[in-house]
């Protein structure tokens, strides 16, 4: 019977790969919060961006597991080598498979996979940090996140506009210096309704996930309200209001 998330002990390491830790741990949580929803939104093609050890893209395959009738197809990005190999075998050790490539983000997947993908995850490099640590070689491009931590979040963010279908989901991990809900804010301008569904703190850090989707409506919603009512229409948006509705995690 396989293990409902990848288990420690099986995920794979390397001195220059990032290991498992609290944002790896609270997105997998984020899943297994939202896992009902996840099984019924049927995913045919799930996605890591920055899979690093392999822990967050074996714990997708495994929470999902039977719980769809047609297996999805698993693709895993990262631009540093040594995580990818790292990732590969965390998978075997799980018996799962995903198609694991070195890649910077998505670079040459965005036309072939545009509007396909149903599931992206991704636990970003969002430690503010000096502009030239960004995309650095081994471990330090997993945690380099440039001015606000937003440097690689707000490039992700465009591939992810272009590859996610109609019904497509992205969770992200980010951190309060990184102005989640000014991202929210952001990504509603171009169509995309979002609900921080996980919140935890550290004695580092203060974690959130945000999930994102599209929502055409919403966005007509406050295209027609800015024309009427100016800027202060940002003010009715909250992506807090996950907590105002209860634990709902359907979108």
């Amino acid at each position: 019977m396989p293990y409902k998330v990848a288990q420690i002990g099986l995920v794979s390491s390397h001195p220059e790969v990032y290991d498992p830790c609290d944002d790896s741990f609270v997105l997998v949580d984020a899943l297994l919060a939202d896992r009902v929803n996840l099984a019924q939104h049927q995913p045919s093609i799930c996605m890591e961006i920055g899979c690093g050890s392999g822990y967050v893209v074996t714990s997708l395959a495994l929470i999902l597991g039977k719980e769809v009738p047609h297996p999805a197809l698993y693709i895993a990005t990262d631009i540093n080598p040594y995580a990818v190999s790292v990732t590969r075998e965390t998978l075997e050790a799980h018996g799962c498979f995903a198609d694991v490539v070195n890649t910077d983000i998505a670079n040459g997947f965005e036309k072939r996979l545009s509007k396909s993908v149903d599931v992206i995850v991704v636990n970003p490099p969002y430690v503010p940090t000096p502009e030239d640590e960004v995309g650095c070689k081994g471990i330090t491009s997993a945690w380099a996140g440039g001015e606000n931590g937003r440097t690689v979040i707000d490039r992700i963010l465009l591939v992810a506009e272009e590859l996610l279908s109609d019904k497509g989901w992205l969770y992200m991990v980010t951190l309060a210096a990184n102005k989640p809900v000014e991202l929210c804010i952001e990504m509603k301008k171009k169509g995309f309704a979002s609900r921080i569904i996980l919140q935890r703190s550290t004695d580092e850090e203060s974690l959130q996930v945000i999930k994102f989707w599209r929502d055409v409506d919403g966005l007509q919603l406050e295209v027609n309200a800015e024309e009427n009512v100016g800027v202060n229409s940002k003010l009715f948006f909250n992506p807090f209001s996950f907590w105002k509705r209860g634990n709902q995690l359907s979108n």
